[in-house]
This record gives structure tokens, C-alpha cells and sequence, in this order.
């Protein structure tokens, strides 16, 4: 199958490129020839060095620079004769739509953001990719027929972008908790700190990690400055890979208000943390529901104190919810999202020849 991914970047440190790009490869190892539509940007060495080729589709929001990228991608897609064309963001399906009509082609897209408004232009595809089955209810509360949706739950194992990676664990004074995301208020940062501030009183050895940056950067750390527990709290800026540090600590915890599939959960138990996060959207799926990871309702401080709290008290919990992380565990590879999402590909109709 010849197989075109559009999406407005290949920047690291955005979920959505990071699922493309983990897609695309996959699908390229499994014998299928695949072209990635973008603006371009930092992992076009990654795909050329898996035979996967690129093309250059301006994403910029203004009248006459999208009418250029409609000619453009109706150029690309007739070169390259794609099968299918795959979108991956609100942007892309709206360029995408007409071009795959005047081909004759599928467009298939995934909804990687359902918490922005503009995510139900998603539902132009001809079958529309729920990265979970909480994203796919609230796309059907929102207009999409059922019978368009497909879930096609996230996963990392095994992906190209940490192929050779350095998987040695970095060593981290215990018990330690690490945060990996962005800096922002949807991730649920200030209920951690409350709770951190608050375990912390009585565990003083307990040390808290913060990986990644964001808009609200500088607020959250005059946020903790002011708090009793800022000795025991370290930003670390953002990493193109941060499994290392997931590899070193006790504990993974991830506070949102909103997600509705992060790849960071399947990499924190990759990692083999002891997981707790909000029960918020495709949080429990991604966690078997309870079954792999400690799950706490979302903005309550006070619950996820009392976790934490539990956990630090007992280092035998920790290492119980460490083994429980790996449960189910083989369904988060990527060779699965690939193997499932190439099906939603013959059921849109794509060509195979």
C-alpha cells in the first residue's frame, strides 16, 4: 500500500508528530511504501534513513499560503500515487479533504487533540481514528457517526525515534517521582506541587523531578520557590528523551485535567515505574483501568497526596505497582497501532495494488 501522512510539522516534542512519525516508520517496516507531508522540521533525517520519503506542505493558517498548499499536496499525492492519505491534525484534514475527493482516495484521519474545538473537522475523513475509546465517545457526542469511528488506542514500544537509545537508568536519590510533559495548565502541574508540598512535610527524603517546558514555565517555578518542598523539587528543562530519568525513578505521576491518550504513559511503563495518574479521559485505558497503574481523580491535591503518600510510606507498594506496570504491557507497542491502523485503511476503501 502507498500510504501519505499530512500533518503540520515533524518537530520533536509534540504528541501528535511523535505518534506520525512512530506510525510511518512502522508501516514502512512492515513493507508498505510511505511519503510524510509536512512543513518539515527535526525527525526528516529519521524517515529518510528509513527509505520514507517527505514532501514540504506549508500548514500556515493564511488565506493564500493554504491555497498554495492545496495545489501542493494535489501535486504531492498524485506523485507519490497514494492508496490513502492520512491526516493528523485539523489543518491537514481540511486540506486534505478536497484533494483525496478529486483522487478518488480515502482520507482517513486521528484525532490526537479532542479537547481543541476545531477537532470536529476530523470527522471529514472517511474513517476517523479515536486514539482512545474516551476520545472516541466525545467525538460521537459531538457529531461524528459511529460508524466513522475507529479506536486505535496509542503506543510507543518499540518505535524508530529510540531505536539505540541509551536505556541505562540515571541514579536518582529515593524514593523519586518524575513528571514528564509540558508546562502547562491541562497536565494538572499545581495539584502536584500542593501534593508534593504536602508529603513532603513528612517525607523529607522524597524528591520530585520536572521534565519539560512550557508556556507557564516560569510561573510554576516561582509557584514552588514559595513552597516548603523547593529544595526537593528539580525543573529539568525538556529532553529529547527522557527515559533515562523514567528508567531511574520510583514513581511516574501524571496530574491531568485533560488527555486523551499520552504517550508518555506507555513509556513510563516501559520504563517499569510505579504509575499514578488522574483518571481523566484515555488515562485508564492506557493504564488497564486500574490494573497498571494507581488511578486519582483529577484536580483534587488532596487525593493524590494521599497516594503518594501511601506509596512513599511502604517502598514494598512501590516496587508492587513496578511489577503491575508491565501488566498488558505488549499491547502498547507500536507494530500493534500500525497492524490496526493499516486496517482501518482497507475498511475506508483503500486501494492494495
Amino acid at each position: 500500500m502507498r500510504i501519505l501522512h499530512l500533518l503540520n510539522h515533524t518537530n520533536r516534542l509534540n504528541g501528535h508528530v511523535h505518534a506520525a512519525v512512530d506510525l510511518a516508520c512502522a508501516q514502512k517496516k512492515r513493507g508498505h511504501e510511505v511519503c510524510v507531508a509536512s512543513g518539515g522540521g527535526d525527525f526528516d533525517a529519521l524517515l529518510h534513513s528509513r527509505g520514507i520519503e517527505t514532501a514540504v506542505v506549508d500548514h500556515r493558517r493564511r488565506p493564500l499560503t493554504l491555497a498554495g498548499s492545496l495545489l501542493t499536496l494535489n501535486r504531492a499525492v498524485r506523485r507519490f500515487r497514494a492508496d490513502v492519505v492520512h491526516a493528523h491534525m485539523m489543518t491537514s484534514a481540511v486540506l486534505a479533504w478536497p484533494v483525496c475527493r478529486l483522487a478518488g482516495i480515502p482520507l482517513v484521519t486521528t484525532v490526537h487533540n479532542e479537547f481543541e474545538k476545531s477537532a470536529i473537522l476530523m470527522g471529514l475523513g472517511t474513517r476517523v481514528i479515536a486514539v482512545s475509546e474516551a476520545v472516541r465517545a466525545s467525538m460521537q457526542r459531538r457529531g461524528i457517526r459511529p460508524g466513522k469511528l475507529v479506536v486505535v488506542l496509542n503506543g510507543t514500544i518499540g518505535s524508530a525515534r529510540f531505536e539505540g537509545r541509551d536505556r541505562a537508568p540515571i541514579a536518582l536519590a529515593s524514593p523519586s517521582i518524575v513528571f514528564v510533559g509540558g508546562l502547562h495548565p491541562r497536565k494538572g502541574l499545581p495539584d502536584l506541587f500542593e501534593a508534593f508540598d504536602s508529603v513532603y512535610a513528612s517525607h523529607p527524603e522524597a524528591r520530585l523531578y520536572i521534565i519539560g517546558e512550557g508556556p507557564f514555565g516560569d510561573s510554576y517555578r516561582d509557584m514552588v520557590a514559595a513552597m516548603a518542598c523547593a529544595p526537593a523539587v528539580s525543573f529539568l528543562g525538556s529532553m529529547d528523551d527522557p527515559f533515562p530519568w523514567m528508567a531511574g525513578a520510583d514513581i511516574f505521576v501524571l496530574p491531568s485535567h485533560a488527555d486523551p491518550a499520552p504517550l508518555v504513559l506507555s513509556e513510563a511503563r516501559e520504563a517499569g515505574c510505579a504509575v499514578v495518574a488522574s483518571r481523566v479521559d484515555g488515562i485508564p485505558q492506557l493504564l488497564e483501568d486500574g490494573e497498571a497503574g494507581l488511578l486519582v481523580p483529577p484536580r483534587q491535591p488532596k487525593a493524590l497526596a494521599a497516594t503518594l503518600g501511601q506509596l512513599l510510606a511502604a517502598p514494598e507498594e512501590i516496587a508492587r505497582w513496578r511489577g503491575r506496570s508491565q501488566t498488558n504491557i505488549e499491547r502498547l507497542s507500536i507494530d500493534r497501532v500500525a497492524g490496526e491502523t493499516l486496517a482501518v485503511y482497507a475498511a475506508a476503501g483503500a486501494r492494495t495494488g
